[in-house]
C-alpha cells in the first residue's frame, strides 16, 4: 500500500516523495529530518499509533501539515485524528485523483476532511463519551477479564466496576458485553490488534 501510495505521489509534477517510514517512531523521525510540506500518516503502526505520531511531529513543529490515510471510519478514529491536529482524513480506497486534491488542499493550508467524515464527526458530537476510567474498564472488557479482575486491575470495588459498566452498557444503548465490545470495535474505540508485518504503511 505504501509503496502504491510513493509511486501515485511520485509521478505528480509538483510533487516528490522525500521520505517513507514503516512505523509510527520511524514517521516521527523522518519528519524531523526532511521537513515535509505535507506528511500521510496511517492510524495502525507498531511502536507509536498515528495519532501519538502526529501529537509528537506537532510537538516540534506546530504547524505541520498532515493527512491520515487509513482503512479505520469509526467515528471515535476520526475524532482523535482531528483532535491532534491532522488536516485532512481520507479511506485508504480513496481514488488516486481525490488523494492528489486533498494532499494540495492541505499543502494550500486548507482542511480536508470529506462530507461523509464530517457526518461521522457530527454524528459523534451527539453522543454521550465515555469517562477516562469507563475507557479503561472497556479496554479490559475486550481482554475477556470478568468484574472482580477489572476491579483488581484498577484498585476499585467490584460495585464500582459493575457501575462502569452498566453506564458504558447504556452509552452504547446494549444490554450485554459482546454488543459493547461490538460497538467499540465499530467506532474505532478499541481495536484488534495486528499481526506483526500484516499490514503495510
Amino acid at each position: 500500500m505504501r509503496e502504491g501510495i510513493a509511486r501515485i505521489v511520485g509521478v505528480q509534477p509538483d510533487m516528490t516523495v522525500v521520505a517513507e517510514a514503516a512505523d509510527g517512531e520511524q514517521a516521527v523521525e523522518q519528519f524531523l529530518r526532511y521537513r515535509p510540506d505535507v506528511t500521510l500518516m496511517d492510524l495502525e503502526m507498531p511502536t507509536m499509533n498515528g495519532v501519538q505520531a502526529i501529537q509528537q511531529i506537532r510537538s516540534h513543529q506546530q504547524d505541520a501539515r498532515i493527512v491520515v490515510l487509513t482503512m479505520y471510519h469509526g467515528d471515535e478514529d476520526i475524532f482523535r485524528a482531528v483532535a491532534a491536529g491532522a488536516m485532512g482524513y481520507l479511506l485508504k480506497d480513496t481514488l488516486p485523483d481525490d488523494l492528489i486534491r486533498v494532499i494540495r488542499d492541505v499543502h494550500a493550508g486548507q482542511r480536508a476532511i470529506p462530507p461523509e467524515i464530517a457526518a461521522v464527526l457530527e454524528q459523534r458530537a451527539s453522543q454521550p463519551s465515555l469517562t477516562f476510567r469507563e475507557s479503561q474498564v472497556l479496554e479490559l472488557l475486550a481482554t475477556g477479564k470478568r468484574n472482580k479482575e477489572i476491579a483488581a486491575a484498577l484498585g476499585i470495588s467490584g460495585d464500582t466496576a459493575s457501575a462502569h459498566i452498566k453506564s458504558i452498557f447504556l452509552k452504547f444503548n446494549v444490554h450485554d458485553r459482546t454488543a459493547a465490545l461490538a460497538e467499540a470495535l465499530r467506532r474505532g474505540i478499541i481495536h484488534i490488534p495486528q499481526a506483526p508485518g500484516s499490514g503495510s504503511r
